[in-house]
């Protein structure tokens, strides 16, 4: 398969900061449409078909978090000139049009953006990943962390320790709907796929930093919804050559 990789960044790499590296965003800025869309989306497609069941999960009780979530983003898509948003249907950037189907909100969302959008529910005193559509993961699986709390669902990252799981916990506890939060990670890749699940128990495909190919980085963004008040963790994925990157 030929790999889908972009050429640039619309970040700055040597602005990076230490975990969690949290910046404010301006909600216009939230959903990016780059270079990479029209692949980008025909391989989620692709998934969609293929192996849904890995890529989407939704309890009962992300149901109204999810309609809210799509109602929010074909707000956001309306006031786009790359997008229209008419009645029942979506015209996306690639001149395909999306049915909005309101039983399958998540599913909707697949098809129209390229970011993965987890959603997180106070269950208790934790966040709880109770619904996501998650077509790009970087080395995890959808099905082995859904409806687990935070800290579970970081549990095999080295970095992220109780200091950090409780700032993380504090961050989410603490957004509000009007002042969303960003921040990107860097990672290296031997492999460009998009779309590579992996247990926590498994070892990544890896070099261990000797001539890897790929930097894969993740611009993350953390939401909240003004009336479920669920928290939207979106990810929008890049994948570059290493030649392609500045450091």
């Amino acid at each position: 398969m030929v790999p889908i990789l972009q050429k640039v960044l619309p970040y700055d790499l040597r602005l990076q900061r230490a975990l969690p590296g949290i910046q404010p965003l301006q909600r216009s800025d939230w959903l990016q449409i780059d270079e990479a869309y029209d692949q980008q989306i025909a391989e989620r497609e692709r998934l969609l078909s293929a192996a849904r069941g890995a890529v989407v999960q939704m309890s009962e009780a992300a149901r109204l978090a999810s309609e809210e979530l799509l109602d929010q983003v074909l707000e956001d898509l309306g006031h786009r000139a790359d997008f229209t948003v008419q009645g029942t249907w979506v015209r996306r950037p690639d001149d395909v049009w999306v049915e909005i189907d309101r039983g399958d909100p998540l599913g909707v969302l697949a098809r129209l953006v390229q970011e993965d959008l987890c959603l997180l529910q106070k269950i208790g005193g934790e966040h709880v990943l109770t619904g996501a559509v998650l077509c790009f993961p970087a080395s995890w699986s959808l099905e082995e962390k859904f409806m687990r709390p935070l800290i579970e669902i970081h549990a095999p990252v080295d970095s992220y320790d109780d200091n950090i799981a409780r700032r993380v916990q504090r961050l989410f506890d603490g957004v509000k709907p009007d002042r969303p939060l960003w921040r990107f990670n860097l990672l290296r890749y031997v492999d460009p796929t998009l779309h590579q699940p992996r247990s926590e128990l498994a070892r990544r495909n890896t070099d261990d930093g000797q001539d890897f190919k790929y930097f894969r980085s993740e611009r993350q963004c953390v939401l909240r919804l003004p009336k479920t008040n669920a928290v939207v963790f979106s990810i929008h994925t890049y994948v570059l050559e290493n030649r392609d990157v500045n450091l």
